[in-house]
C-alpha cells in the first residue's frame, strides 16, 4: 500500500480502484493533498470544495464520495510551487526574521538600501 497522495488522486481520476482497503491506508489517507489535487482541474473543483466544505468527516468517507461521483478521465496539471524572492531571502538573512516581517521589510527599503545589504552579506570572493 502507497502513501503517495498522487497514487490515491490517480485512483480517484482514471484507475478508479479503491485504495483504502485496511485501516492503516486509511489513517494514512493524505487528504488534504487529495482535495488540493483534486481542485486544479474544472471538473473535480466543486467535488473538492464540498469535501472542504465538510472537514469532520472521515477520510473513508471522502475517498468513496471521491472514487464514486467523479467520472473516469485521465487529469495531469502541475502543482503550483513558491517561487524564490531574492531580496525576501536578503532580508530574512540579513535581520534574521520570519518571512511575513521580511515582506514587511520589502515594502519600505528602497532599492539603494537593498544593495547596500546585499554589498554587507556578499560572501566570499566575488569580482
Amino acid at each position: 500500500m502507497s502513501d503517495n497522495p498522487f497514487d490515491f488522486i490517480n485512483s480517484i481520476s482514471h484507475k478508479k480502484n479503491n485504495l483504502l482497503t485496511d485501516e492503516h491506508a486509511e489513517k494514512n489517507y493524505p487528504g488534504f493533498l487529495v482535495n488540493k489535487g483534486l481542485s486544479l482541474h474544472a471538473d473535480t473543483i466543486l467535488y473538492a470544495n464540498e469535501i472542504n466544505r465538510r472537514p469532520w468527516i472521515d477520510n473513508k468517507l471522502a475517498y468513496d464520495y471521491y472514487l464514486n461521483s467523479i467520472r473516469p478521465r485521465k487529469r495531469y496539471s502541475k502543482w503550483f510551487k513558491k517561487t524564490k524572492n531574492e531580496d525576501l531571502e536578503l532580508l530574512k538573512e540579513y535581520y534574521k526574521c520570519s518571512e511575513s516581517k521580511a515582506l514587511e521589510y520589502l515594502n519600505f527599503l528602497s532599492e539603494t538600501q537593498l544593495e547596500q545589504l546585499r554589498k554587507r552579506l556578499t560572501k566570499g570572493n566575488k569580482q
